[in-house]
């Protein structure tokens, strides 16, 4: 790669989403939740969709019936009737500000940031850490998508035509990798080489059409036809 190459590759990687993306054990930390109205509801089912186990204890004045009704079956969720204190901070790891109030989610931040809290701000992504981004579930598989704050839209309509096009014979196609990686002997290189060879029967170039290629092809037509309608709407709406 000359240096024309190599500089442009560096242009491109300090442009676009700098996100990292990553995958927390949520139900091994402590979240706190202020706010309960729909915003509040929002966050609360993004978490508990994902991570059931997940102790979250939410601070508010009033609280939404939905709300109230979906935490009836998680114990982990403890709910505080009450205005919320820089005390309320203490021992959380995460902190999601969803009161609707910009004061007071700018002032919360605040004295989340003192104390190094992770923190999201609902609708506000400039003053996010984090994003609770659209998340595609097949058993253990799991696809987040992002799009760096910019439309949260976009990126639920993309959610839709992934959980509809992938197919639910993909979970067992892990939970079978996963039995095979676990008989294989050797070192990692040999296991490595040797998962490299049962997948590769999965995309290879047969006239049968292996279970990705068939994903591929069925999941490029759904995009495109999922863009072109958002490009429409965006035009015409």
């Amino acid at each position: 790669m000359n240096s024309q190459n190599k500089n442009n590759k560096v242009l491109e990687n300090n442009t676009g989403n700098q996100l990292f993306p990553v995958f927390l054990k949520l139900n091994q930390l402590k979240v706190l939740l202020v706010g309960a109205g729909n915003i509040g509801l929002e966050k609360l089912e993004a978490v508990l969709t994902n991570s059931p186990d997940t102790q979250i204890n939410i601070v508010a004045e009033s609280f939404l019936p939905k709300l109230l009704q979906l935490t009836v079956n998680y114990p982990r969720v403890k709910l505080h009737s009450k205005r919320f204190e820089a005390a309320d901070l203490e021992g959380h790891d995460l902190v999601i500000i969803a009161t609707g109030d910009n004061i007071l989610n700018a002032e919360i931040r605040s004295l989340a940031r003192q104390r190094h809290l992770l923190i999201n701000v609902a609708d506000k992504p400039d003053l996010c850490d984090f994003y609770l981004g659209s998340i595609v579930k097949k058993g253990d598989l799991k696809i987040g998508i992002s799009t760096n704050g910019k439309s949260p839209t976009v990126a639920k309509r993309l959610k839709e035509i992934f959980q509809t096009n992938l197919p639910d014979e993909l979970d067992l196609t892990l939970q079978q990798m996963n039995k095979l990686r676990n008989t294989l002997g050797g070192d990692f290189a040999h296991k490595v080489k040797e998962l490299n060879k049962a997948t590769a029967s999965l995309v290879n170039h047969s006239n049968e059409k292996p279970l990705f290629r068939k994903i591929s092809w069925k999941l490029l037509a759904a995009v495109f036809a999922g863009i072109s309608l958002i490009v429409i709407m965006v035009k015409y709406y």
